[in-house]
């Protein structure tokens, strides 16, 4: 044991001579910095998109400003609205989270809806070869009370269009407002 306990000191007085240890203790400092926007906003993307009941009629939006993350949109179950905040709060640089997420109303009508109007957009074949073979369509589906708003991100113009032309046919809509982004070519 005595020979354990004197090798042990015999190393430390080398490294200690060496400077080994003086290098090794300011690697192990953890310094934090200052944390982006940028970062923040990834990893809120990232921890959103990770949800397990985030889907096609769910909207989910944020706004960072400095450490404080609001949460914005319209989701149809409520413990999505929970599970949100809860993961933004766990990320690094995140001081404050104003969760302004809405959820819908529970309604036979709007659940009717929703189900014609995703038949209605990814039932069509240059859709759904696009748009509706993944994880996560980006073509999101939000009925509140029999208005129909469409968001995400389509690859041109014709296809917004068309996603229009679609949602406009589905009988029992009052209205339909495409807020769709045509990716920049």
């Amino acid at each position: 044991m005595w020979i354990r306990a004197r090798g042990l000191a015999f190393l430390c007085t080398l490294l200690v001579s060496t400077g080994f240890a003086a290098r090794r203790q300011r690697s192990e400092v953890f310094m934090p910095g200052e944390v982006s926007e940028s970062r923040i906003a990834k990893d809120v993307r990232h921890q959103l998109l990770m949800l397990p009941y985030y889907g096609v009629f769910d909207d989910l939006a944020f706004r960072v400003d400095g450490g404080t993350v609001t949460l914005m949109g319209g989701v149809v179950r409520p413990v999505l609205k929970s599970d949100a905040a809860n993961v933004v709060k766990r990320i690094e640089g995140v001081t404050q989270v104003v969760n302004e997420i809405k959820v819908l109303p529970p309604s036979p009508m709007d659940n009717r809806i929703r189900f014609a109007e995703y038949r209605a957009i990814y039932g069509d074949p240059a859709l759904s070869t696009r748009y509706g073979y993944r994880a996560l369509p980006s073509i999101h589906i939000i009925v509140d009370n029999g208005h129909v708003t469409l968001v995400g991100v389509v690859a041109s113009q014709a296809d917004k269009d068309l996603v229009n032309i679609r949602a406009k046919g589905v009988p029992g809509v009052f209205s339909v407002t495409n807020d769709l982004e045509v990716e920049a070519q």
